[in-house]
């Protein structure tokens, strides 16, 4: 039952645009996703219902892309009706798996993407797969590439320094914070290319070499998840990303090629850092944190109808189902408060 729901949500958002009101993205069907996965199938309708209002019809295309063509159009959203009929062309015609490991590696280099939705979106449809193969999902898989090409957008490189051996949220903490927090992402991303300390940080990828990739990732986002309860009074919303956006590539590695793994890390921890990087400010605050439960934290954040808590909160309780940690649900109900406010 709760499968047949999210494919009717993902069939009812399917003509609908991967953005609105200029460059926002679409959230709902991550939303839905992360709903049904939490056991709140019965909410999606009724949450869709309250965001639909927000919803603007999917672009029309310009020209079709030629699949040898690709790079031109790569990170043009103008482009973006073209890219939605390629990718909803790509998975029909061949396995959604193999045009996966096909476009990763020259989506990832992008990761910032939409202000990093693009591989959150992919995140959430290749967990819906790895549940259940159907066709609402396999199209809501080429949608969520889509919209990842027509926003590509880069990360400033990272050094060539070694990989730490500390603790993520040590690596978190170290990373420098761009200087002028007065816009938006792409602004404050913009910077980081002359931002001291920000190569060396973003080539640090924390954790032993010797640690699987999957347990390094579990490792970063949990202490972005852990660092956004000190850290997120300033902006609650944009910081969820550097956990959010580390999650998407973890729930991606059981689908992807185990070659692609170790460029999988390095990009969710530049991700991570880059988001962190952007929006923390200059100092921690004291926080309280009360007892939770998954169930809970999963229902504060529906309740709150936003859909940056919806998916905070699954990517908390994800992180908490692997450590145990409830500080991680504590800082969950902490940022649906923030968000709520």
């Amino acid at each position: 039952m709760t499968d047949g729901i999210l494919d009717e949500a993902l069939q009812r958002l399917r003509g609908t645009g991967p953005e609105r009101n200029g460059w926002l993205s679409n959230h709902a069907p991550m939303a839905a996703e992360a709903l049904v996965h939490r056991g709140l199938a019965d909410e999606v309708h009724r949450w869709i219902d309250g965001y639909a209002d927000l919803l603007e019809d999917a672009p029309r295309g310009i020209a079709p892309i030629a699949p040898q063509e690709w790079r031109d159009p790569l990170g043009d959203p103008i482009r973006t009706g073209d890219w939605i009929a390629f990718f909803e062309r790509a998975v029909h015609e061949e396995p959604w798996r193999d045009v996966l490991a096909r476009w990763w590696p020259r989506l990832l280099p992008g990761i910032a993407a939409g202000a990093t939705h693009g591989v959150i979106r992919v995140g959430h449809a290749v967990r819906a797969l790895l549940d259940a193969e159907t066709e609402p999902r396999v199209a809501e898989l080429g949608l969520g590439l889509a919209y990842w090409a027509a926003r590509w957008q880069p990360i400033a490189p990272a050094g060539r320094g070694p990989y730490r051996s500390t603790d993520p949220r040590s690596a978190l903490d170290a990373v420098p914070r761009v200087p002028d927090q007065r816009f938006g992402i792409r602004n404050r991303l913009a910077q980081l290319a002359e931002l001291p300390g920000w190569d060396t940080a973003a080539a640090a990828v924390p954790g032993a070499e010797s640690e699987p990739v999957r347990g390094r990732l579990a490792g970063i986002v949990a202490a972005a998840v852990l660092r956004h309860h000190t850290h997120g009074y300033q902006n609650a919303i944009m910081l969820v990303h550097a956990a959010t956006a580390p999650a998407a590539v973890l729930r991606t590695l059981p689908a992807l090629p185990v070659s692609l793994h170790r460029s999988s890390l390095a990009a969710g921890w530049a991700a991570a850092a880059a988001v962190t990087a952007a929006y923390s400010p200059a100092a921690a605050a004291p926080v309280d944190g009360s007892p939770s439960s998954p169930g809970d934290t999963m229902q504060r954040a529906a309740d709150s109808a936003d859909p940056h808590a919806i998916k905070f909160a699954d990517t908390a309780i994800e992180a908490y189902q692997v450590t145990g940690d409830p500080a991680l649900l504590a800082s969950a109900d902490h940022a649906t408060a923030l968000i709520s406010s």
